[in-house]
């Protein structure tokens, strides 16, 4: 586990060293804001169309090589970006396309390597795992976004994209040693007989919508993830408009904003048995923070209040997650993990404009209060309908007992 996190810190570098120095390229080459846009959305929107299939191919295939794998063929796009880009052949389209490839690999190695490291540790420890994972994955996002500044500045911009395919090779190269603890998750169980290939999927989709605990997670995350989490949209609004800061004001806030998640990562890793209640509670409290962070007065204020923000929403990520990886039968969670990367990537796309669109209407801190009210209060009103429909007596019909017929002698 520990080699685990030590190459995912470096994946997680790489990545966003490349995502960093990829939204500069766009502009680069284009000089629209608008393409750059675009080339994310292009890298999402196979999560949308394939993630389910994703998933169902990790369900059937041995993990460890599925993840190894899928880390050296992200490796490759990187590198063949990077030489692209030396020999200056890399266009808009080319550029697009890679991305779509990216993401289409990502739908495997998405789930394979999630589910990987839950492999490599005990059962009752997989929350612990999930943690340490969100703590590797924010202090990477930290690194990677600090170094990709420096890549460019020294080396050129094709040196993200060669730090990038080398940590994919590194990931590559430790998987085969890795050891997991319960080897019959390594390997999907052999799959049902089953009319066609699409079976599998089905089967995922079908598992998800009838497992409630699950749906209310997804309705949690989603409504949090449109109206709450896009800090770097409202945040930013707020910091350089209505409190009149600059940049270095929004980079200390996004610096605190980290931090936080960091100490969320951290608290989280010592969850032994979160509950969608859990992840909706703390969803709700980092809305009602929001709503007050949306009013305040001066910068102070807002630093003091972005800190447990982000605690309490790390914390109910890593709850989440924890759920997510853990609630369906070790069979079905590839299928699962696919159908919940298909749903993640349309909050993705909706998100933005969403609170684009509300800023525009009520303005950063309206859209602040509004967005944090409307988790709130939705939170707290399927907490109400669920404890209403517990407490509904269920009716069982009383039968009658037919008099006995007598018979004639």
């Amino acid at each position: 586990m520990r080699w685990w996190s030590v190459a995912n810190l470096v994946s997680n570098a790489g990545t966003w060293m490349q995502l960093t120095v990829q939204n500069l390229l766009v502009l680069q080459i284009t000089g629209s804001a608008a393409a750059t846009g675009l080339s994310l959305s292009v890298q999402a929107a196979p999560g949308l169309l394939m993630g389910v299939a994703g998933g169902a191919a990790v369900d059937r295939w041995p993990r460890k090589l599925t993840a190894a794998v899928s880390q050296a063929l992200l490796g490759a796009v990187a590198f063949t970006t990077a030489l692209l880009i030396a020999f200056d052949q890399l266009g808009l389209g080319v550029l697009m396309a890679l991305a779509a490839v990216t993401g289409l690999i990502a739908t495997v190695d998405g789930p394979a390597c999630a589910l990987l490291g839950n492999d490599l540790v005990r059962a009752e420890d997989v929350p612990s795992a999930i943690g340490v994972g969100s703590l590797v994955s924010n202090a990477g996002r930290l690194a990677g976004t600090g170094l990709a500044g420096l890549a460019v500045g020294v080396f050129g911009t094709a040196a993200a994209y060669v730090a990038n395919g080398v940590s994919f090779l590194f990931v590559a190269a430790v998987v085969p040693f890795l050891r997991p603890v319960a080897t019959a998750v390594t390997k999907a169980a052999p799959a049902a007989p089953r009319d066609d290939d699409g079976m599998t999927v089905r089967q995922g989709l079908a598992f998800f919508a009838r497992r409630p605990r699950l749906v209310a997670l997804a309705g949690i995350t989603g409504i949090s993830a449109i109206f709450g989490r896009n800090y770097g949209l409202t945040l930013a609004v707020l910091v350089t408009g209505p409190l009149a800061g600059g940049a270095a004001d929004f980079g200390t806030v996004s610096t605190v904003l980290a931090v936080g998640g960091i100490i969320g990562a951290v608290l989280g890793a010592r969850l032994r048995k979160p509950s969608v209640r859990l992840v909706g509670t703390l969803a709700a409290a980092g809305a009602l923070l929001q709503v007050v962070a949306g009013l305040s007065p001066s910068l102070a204020v807002l630093l003091v209040l972005v800190l447990p923000m982000a605690v309490a929403e790390s914390v109910s990520d890593t709850a989440g997650t924890t759920v997510l990886q853990t609630d369906p039968p070790a069979d079905m969670r590839g299928r699962v993990l696919g159908v919940w990367g298909s749903i993640k990537t349309v909050w993705g796309l909706a998100g933005p404009p969403a609170l684009g669109l509300l800023m525009e209407l009520a303005g950063a801190r309206g859209a602040l209060v509004t967005g944090g009210l409307l988790i709130a209060g939705t939170i707290g009103a399927g907490h109400l309908l669920r404890r209403r429909r517990a407490a509904e007596p269920v009716v069982t019909p009383v039968l009658t007992p037919r008099p006995a017929l007598s018979t004639a002698a």
